[in-house]
């Protein structure tokens, strides 16, 4: 397939996102944040490029911003720690690269596609993978470029009460792209500073390839954000990919069939999907998701639930 219309689709986390939770200011920097990600994915795009690049360039963007859990901006664990995680994926022959736990390479999705590009491996870990990320030319940062006064203030607030991270954040605020190119290709990325005051190592869903980000021309892409031990419980990236390919539903059907699951699991949570024939979908089981689409027809943003994109 040639020359098809390309679709772009970001997330910027799922939760419990509400008009009167948000000020006016958060709001529109949430709104811009998701459309210079669209505008730089949607550049790669129209210009004829992969959906891998896409989805890396979207990201990257989503990254450097701290309104979002990922990259700079992302949470602390209960030690204090930066610990951040990312996946990518190319639908054309399901190659994939990941990493986990890593501190300091300035972006986390674009050392998980060198993972992918550059190495015989699909996951690294820890201090070994920002090493290697040094030796082919990924930028390197102190682990403070990543911290935020807010963040410090959050896993202050969940020490001090004795919380959870889901008390104290109401949200995921994980970050995703998903894109189809115009030669019939699709990607995924997903990126995350985890959950507040996280411990013992803990990993999540979004460098788990299959729970997380999922990617595979014959059905579509996923990336999804949300309480990471269910989406993990429930393989939600692939399951929403293995519905479509093998059972012949929608992309829609089968993400919301698919958080219907997560939900009765005890798990909340979004995703965003692009199917092979083009389909832009989100499915979320929380009041709101940070979230956004782009074609050759415009670019539309969204965060609430009952909102109207604009």
């Amino acid at each position: 397939m040639a020359d098809q219309d390309w679709k772009l689709v970001v997330h910027g986390g799922a939760g419990v996102i509400e008009l009167e939770r948000i000020s006016f200011e958060r709001d529109r920097m949430i709104r811009a944040a998701l459309d210079a990600a669209l505008q730089q994915g949607s550049a790669v795009l129209s210009g004829a490029g992969t959906a891998v690049a896409a989805v890396e360039a979207a990201v990257r963007i989503l990254e450097d911003d701290p309104s979002f859990n990922a990259g700079r901006g992302a949470v602390l664990t209960y030690d204090g720690r930066i610990e951040l995680d990312a996946s990518i994926m190319d639908g054309r022959d399901r190659s994939a690269g990941a990493v986990t736990g890593i501190c300091a390479s300035r972006s986390p999705v674009s050392l998980a596609r060198t993972v992918m590009e550059e190495s015989d491996h699909v996951f690294l870990s820890g201090p070994e993978a920002d090493a290697f990320g040094r030796e082919h030319g990924i930028e390197q940062v102190d682990p403070s470029f990543f911290e935020t006064e807010f963040r410090r203030k959050q896993l202050a607030e969940l020490k001090s009460k004795r919380a959870s991270a889901l008390d104290i954040e109401y949200k995921y605020g994980t970050v995703g792209a998903v894109a189809l190119d115009r030669q019939g290709n699709v990607a995924a990325a997903t990126s995350t500073g985890g959950m507040t005051g996280k411990r013992w190592g803990r990993i999540g869903d979004s460098p788990l390839i299959g729970a997380g980000t999922y990617a595979d021309n014959r059905a579509g892409a996923v990336s999804a954000t949300g309480w990471g031990e269910y989406f993990i419980r429930a393989g939600v990236a692939h399951e929403i990919c293995a519905r479509m390919r093998l059972s012949g539903v929608s992309g829609q059907e089968a993400a919301d069939a698919v958080m219907r699951d997560v939900k009765e699991l005890g798990g909340e949570g979004g995703v965003i999907v692009v199917s092979a024939a083009g389909e832009m979908i989100y499915a979320f089981n929380t009041p709101g998701m940070y979230r956004g689409r782009a074609d050759s027809g415009g670019r539309s943003v969204a965060l609430y639930s009952e909102d109207e994109e604009r």
